[in-house]
C-alpha cells in the first residue's frame, strides 16, 4: 500500500513526494472533480489529506478505479459508483512498475502534526 499527502494549491490538488523526485505534482483531466467528491466529508481536506491507495484490495479502500484506456503515455481510469473518470499521467509509473487495471484508494483526515 501507497500514501500521499494531496492539498489544494491555488485552483490545483497536488502533492509533494520528494522520495521520488515530485514537487507540487497536479492531478489533471476529470482527478480534481474524483478527489473533490472522494474527499467531500473529510473537514478541511484543501488543507491536505492523507490518501492510500494499491493495486490489490485492502481492508477500508473506499473507491475503485478501473483502467479504460491508455492515451499519451498515462491511463484513464473510471469510478463506476459515480460515473466519473480522470486521466493519472506517467508520474504514476514512479509508484507501478505497469500499469495497474484496478486502483484501490482510501482518502482521510491530514494527522495533526
Amino acid at each position: 500500500m501507497l500514501t500521499i499527502y494531496p492539498y489544494h494549491d491555488g485552483h490545483d490538488w497536488v502533492f509533494d513526494d520528494a522520495s521520488v523526485g515530485l514537487i507540487r505534482e497536479p492531478f489533471v483531466f476529470g482527478m480534481p472533480e474524483m478527489i473533490d467528491r472522494f474527499v467531500k466529508n473529510i473537514p478541511d481536506a484543501h488543507s491536505g489529506f492523507k490518501l492510500y491507495f494499491s493495486p490489490e484490495p485492502f481492508p477500508g479502500y473506499s473507491a475503485k478505479l478501473v483502467l479504460i484506456r491508455r492515451e499519451y503515455g498515462g491511463n484513464w481510469y473510471g469510478w463506476p459508483e459515480t460515473r466519473m473518470q480522470g486521466w493519472l499521467c506517467p508520474a504514476m509509473f514512479k509508484y507501478f512498475e505497469k500499469t495497474p487495471v484496478e486502483i484501490y484508494c482510501k482518502a482521510e483526515a491530514k494527522p495533526k502534526p
